[in-house]
Formats: C-alpha cells, sequence, structure tokens
C-alpha cells in the first residue's frame, strides 16, 4: 500500500530505495539458478541486480543480463504487517487481467517458495512509462495535460471495475462474508500487529465503521490502493495510462471502496501524506480534477460501458446508492492508511527518534481526519 509516493521500474532511470539493498552473494546464485530453470534467463548469463526507486515498502529492483530487462518485486525481509505485501496476489491479478482492457505490466514468473532468496517474489517486464508521483513533476505538466491525465485515472478505473472477475479466472476471490465485515476484521488484526501506540481515535473510527457498514452491492475486482502514484503514464503521451501498478491489496469487492480509496489520496489525507514528499499531488496543478469532477468521470465512464457493473437497472440502482456511501469508503481508506503508517514503525525498527516521532503525528492526523470524513 502506498505509504511513500513511488513505485516499480517508473522511469528509465531509478535511484535506490531508501533502506533497501541489492541480494546478496548467496541470494544472488539462487535467484540466478532459478531463473534459468523458471527459463527466465538463459544458461551462463549472470544477472545485474540493482534497487530501484519507488516501490513503496515491497523492495523493488531492476534485473538485467543475456538481453532481459526486467523488474523483481518482494515483501520486505522483516517487520511487515500480517497479510501485507502479498506478492503471490499481486502477481495472480495482474496475470489474469492480462489482455483484458486494463493495462497490466506483463507478468514473467512467480517464486513462492521464500527459501530462494528469503522471501516470495515475482518478476515483471520492465515498462518504459512516467509515474506523476512528485508534485514538481506535476507541476511541471501543461495543465491540459494534467487534465487529461486526471480524467484517465478516474476511467481507468471505471474499466478495472467493469471486468467480470470469473470471466478472467478471479472468481476463487469471491468471498460469502460482506467484503465491509471482513476488511474491518483485518485491519483490526493490522492494527494490533503493528504494536504502535494507542491512538483512540483509530479505535473510535474503527467502531464507527462497523456500526454502519453499508449493504454489499456487486462484487468487482477491487484495486485496494488506487491512486495517481500507483499509475503508469505513456512517456510520449503522458496522459495516457501505460499500467496499473501495485496490486497486492486487490481482491474482490465493491467498487466503491476502491473510488473511497481515490478522494482519500486526493483530500486531507493525501495532503498529510505527500506534505514532507514534495507537496500534494493534486494541489501541485490548477489542471488536475478536483475530487467532485474525479468522481463525475468515474461514473460517466462507469455508464459508458458495454459491460459496466451498473448498466443492468438494479446494478444501476445500487450504484447510485452506493455514491452516498462514499464518506464511509473514503473513511475507511484514511484508516487504512493509518495503520498502514503504523507498521512503518514496525519495520522501522532502526527508525530515529525524530523520524518515529513524524510517524506518531502521522498516524494520528490521519485517524483524525477519518473521524472528520465520517461525520461528514
Amino acid at each position: 500500500m502506498t505509504a511513500g509516493p513511488t513505485a516499480p521500474g517508473r522511469t528509465s532511470s531509478g535511484g535506490a530505495t531508501p533502506g533497501s539493498t541489492t541480494l546478496d552473494a548467496a541470494q544472488l546464485r539462487a535467484f540466478t539458478a532459478w531463473s534459468v530453470a523458471h527459463g527466465v534467463l538463459a544458461p551462463g548469463v549472470e544477472p545485474r541486480i540493482e534497487p530501484l526507486a519507488g516501490g513503496s515498502s515491497n523492495p523493488t529492483y531492476r534485473v538485467r543480463g543475456g538481453g532481459a530487462d526486467l523488474v523483481l518485486r518482494t515483501p520486505p525481509a522483516r517487520g511487515g504487517l500480517p497479510t501485507a505485501h502479498d506478492m503471490d496476489r499481486e502477481y495472480r491479478f495482474q496475470a489474469a487481467l492480462a489482455g483484458s482492457a486494463v493495462p497490466v505490466a506483463p507478468m514473467v514468473a512467480l517464486c513462492s517458495d521464500p527459501a530462494v532468496i528469503g522471501t516470495p517474489f515475482y518478476l515483471m517486464a520492465r515498462l518504459d512509462g512516467v509515474v506523476h508521483a512528485r508534485a514538481d513533476a506535476v507541476r511541471e505538466l501543461p495543465a491540459s495535460t494534467a487534465a487529461a491525465a486526471g480524467r484517465a485515472l478516474a476511467r481507468t478505473l471505471a474499466v478495472l471495475h467493469a471486468v467480470d472477475p470469473g470471466a478472467v479466472g478471479l472468481a476463487e476471490y469471491a468471498r460469502p462474508e460482506p467484503y465491509p465485515v471482513r476488511q474491518l476484521r483485518r485491519w483490526r488484526r493490522q492494527w494490533a500487529a503493528s504494536g504502535a501506540d494507542p491512538v483512540p481515535a483509530i479505535d473510535e473510527v474503527l467502531a464507527a465503521l462497523s456500526a454502519r457498514t453499508p449493504t454489499a452491492g456487486p462484487q468487482r475486482i477491487v484495486h485496494g490502493d488506487y491512486n495517481l502514484a500507483n499509475v503508469m503514464y505513456e512517456r510520449a503521451r503522458p496522459d495516457r495510462v501505460l499500467a496499473v501498478l501495485d496490486w497486492e491489496m486487490a481482491t474482490l469487492g465493491p467498487p466503491e471502496a476502491d473510488l473511497g480509496q481515490l478522494l482519500a489520496y486526493w483530500g486531507p489525507a493525501g495532503r498529510l501524506l505527500f506534505a514532507e514528499r514534495g507537496g500534494h499531488l493534486p494541489d501541485a496543478n490548477p489542471g488536475l480534477p478536483t475530487a467532485p469532477e474525479l468522481v463525475a468521470e468515474y461514473r460517466a465512464a462507469t455508464a459508458e460501458s458495454a459491460t459496466g457493473w451498473a448498466l443492468d437497472r438494479a446494478a444501476g440502482r445500487a450504484a447510485e446508492l452506493s455514491i452516498r456511501h462514499i464518506p464511509f469508503w473514503e473513511a475507511f481508506a484514511v484508516i487504512k492508511l493509518a495503520i498502514v503508517c503504523a507498521g512503518a514503525l514496525r519495520r522501522g525498527t532502526n527508525a530515529s527518534g525524530a523520524r518515529r516521532a513524524r510517524i506518531v503525528a502521522l498516524v494520528s492526523g490521519l485517524a483524525d481526519i477519518a473521524r472528520d470524513t465520517l461525520e461528514e
């Protein structure tokens, strides 16, 4: 989940991800042997592996050798919250969407065995695109390009939600228990597992969300962390989506959960998250759509889709009703971000006192925003 503003393999150049290192000699030998055995690399190739900027909390590397140019994704080696950083899920959702109207990076190979390099991992083709993940870069976009990029962001989400999960082999992820119920239980566990100091607002918001869970609507593919920094655009056309990235939170659920997540990043929560990373992206360029404009674009794209989840009358009525529940989903998204940030304390056992204090303040601030959002 995006606790940092960037994602894997996003430009033709990449610096080191803070806190990440390359594979050690033994891991490199094991990775090379596995890659040769699975036809990823030719025998005799000695790959070069270097950390890439981005990837949020998931270490991400560029792998080159023998004509191959790939991206390696792994979960953090230690400190991750339970069920977070699911590489198997991330790979399978993207592989299932290959060939659909949803733009995703081509998947290459998945290794679920942590014995190879110490964690599960997967490989995907490296794409030479652009992610509008920093305020200074977003500021440089012509207003018309920023407007088109924002519209494409909303419309791509509608395209995702138009996909029938069963038609792409993802029906196995359906659960009989309502999505908000199981998600709230999961995030209570994540909060308890974070080991963070008590933040009463988080417990209050989780309790309030549990007391007002909306009726479950149609089950579609939910990305789980959809936002501008998790979408790659074409380099020659920075307003055209090349791939949606970072699928580790993907599941099946109500489409409005993704819409609430996007709005969470677009509003005060995103402003707080990005305050120390160069500034809030939607504030950086007046050409970007406002939150209501994003919702309008999403709804228009959904209505236009020949296979859209809201096309038949019954589903259409459900869609109209679900829009009224957007504050619930936005508040839920914000409280998830707060818990993810608390998980950063678990991973960063060597963080300085000042950095820990900033993260604690961030967690508390996000919890307050979630509470305010729910009360609107």
